[in-house]
């Protein structure tokens, strides 16, 4: 293909809420964690390290009975998210901007485990009831 010499009429999509074909036998509850695996199939939020963090589930969706792609979950994105932090490896003030890792659907951590967590999005702040990360 040639560089434009005229205008184009580029097809867009909104970024913010996308809709990603679920992992078969995945269950996701709102607000969860979603990441999508190896294969690009949604599935919550784990301790893996093949997973790419994508967002939070908007509402509840049960694929657990279901082929790869027989479910849609929709995901919200371009928004920070207050997800729980681990005890056992907390996030702290001095990591904001840093990016954290995922634990589970609703739990990120400071490191990645000894290499056994994927990677989440930045930490944008911490308080007390968790840590805000950015999708």
């Amino acid at each position: 293909m040639a560089a434009l010499t005229t205008d184009r009429n580029t097809p867009m999509k909104d970024g913010e809420l996308i809709p990603l074909l679920a992992a078969a036998a995945k269950k996701f509850f709102a607000g969860a964690i979603v990441c999508v695996d190896a294969n690009g199939y949604a599935t919550p939020g784990a301790t893996a390290t093949t997973l790419r963090f994508m967002g939070r589930a908007e509402g509840y969706v049960d694929n657990s009975a279901g082929a790869n792609g027989a479910a849609v979950v929709l995901v919200r994105r371009k928004a920070a998210f207050q997800f729980a932090n681990l005890a056992a490896d907390l996030v702290v003030q001095a990591d904001v901007g840093n990016t954290c890792y995922i634990v589970d659907d609703q739990t990120v951590a400071k490191t990645n485990g000894g290499a056994t967590r994927s990677a989440g999005g930045k930490i944008l702040a911490v308080d007390a009831a968790g840590v805000w990360v950015e999708a």
